[in-house]
């Protein structure tokens, strides 16, 4: 998956992913120097998480999908004071309405934060960083 981000002015970005072509507009908040355009980035990362679990749970309970009448999922992420501001933690609830058992709903968001959700695991990944600089790989 590749995700190519350019800087439109300010401190806006435009990312677009490849495996799907959406294109995201990401701004900081006129407070750093933003033009409060779009989502901050870390925000972003909370969007993600519920994204990816939401999907996962429709996946996990799709034989009971019909009983759901709704899924919301609340996500405060903590951050660190001090550089680089990474989630120190994060708490995730989920609410499901609808004649579902609590089994079958527990295990979905069970398996979905412990084993299938990208997102979530991938909050503590290793990362590389590389620089081009002028078109030369440095």
């Amino acid at each position: 998956m590749i995700i190519k981000a350019q800087w439109k002015g300010g401190m806006a970005y435009s990312s677009t992913g490849d495996s799907s072509g959406h294109e995201v507009t990401m701004d900081a908040s006129g407070a750093v120097g933003g033009n409060d355009s779009g989502p901050r980035p870390m925000e972003m990362v909370l969007h993600g998480v519920a994204g990816c679990m939401g999907i996962d749970l429709n996946v996990i309970m799709r034989h009971n999908m019909d009983k759901v009448e709704s899924i919301d999922i609340e996500i405060d992420g903590e951050r660190a004071e001090e550089d680089p501001k990474r989630f120190t933690n994060v708490d995730i609830i989920v609410k499901i309405k609808g004649d579902v058992a609590e089994k079958v709903a527990q295990r979905a968001v069970n398996l979905s934060a412990k084993k299938y959700c990208s997102a979530i695991n991938s909050l503590n990944a290793t990362v590389t960083t590389r620089l081009e600089l002028n078109g030369e790989l440095k």
